[in-house]
């Protein structure tokens, strides 16, 4: 759990440095430190963070989740309607048209 809490701490301090290179890039302040060494900050802690994630897995401190290709999933269909015959027709058959015109025919 600390690794997670250490991983979580170095994203957002990898954020700040992102921000803080933004701030030096839009502003005309040209005194202090240039915005390419909070970039160069950026970029280390990132290759840090991604060191720290591949061997906390390798020595087992977080769980990887498991690879999808190697689960097998089956499914069942399983149906309790009754097929029914569709068709795209939607004229009435002879014999009903005209029963649908002339209720009172036979």
């Amino acid at each position: 759990m600390l690794v997670k809490f250490i991983i979580v701490f170095l994203l957002l301090f990898i954020l700040f440095n992102l921000f803080r290179a933004l701030y030096l890039m839009v502003s005309n302040n040209q005194s202090g430190k240039p915005m390419s060494h909070y970039l160069g900050r950026r970029v280390l802690y990132s290759a840090l963070v991604i060191a720290l994630i591949l061997s906390s897995a390798f020595f087992g401190f977080i769980p990887l989740n498991s690879n999808p290709v190697i689960t097998k999933h089956t499914q069942i269909q399983t149906s309790i309607a009754i097929q029914r015959p569709q068709s795209a027709n939607t004229k009435q058959p002879p014999e009903k048209q005209n029963a649908a015109l002339n209720p009172n025919a036979p």
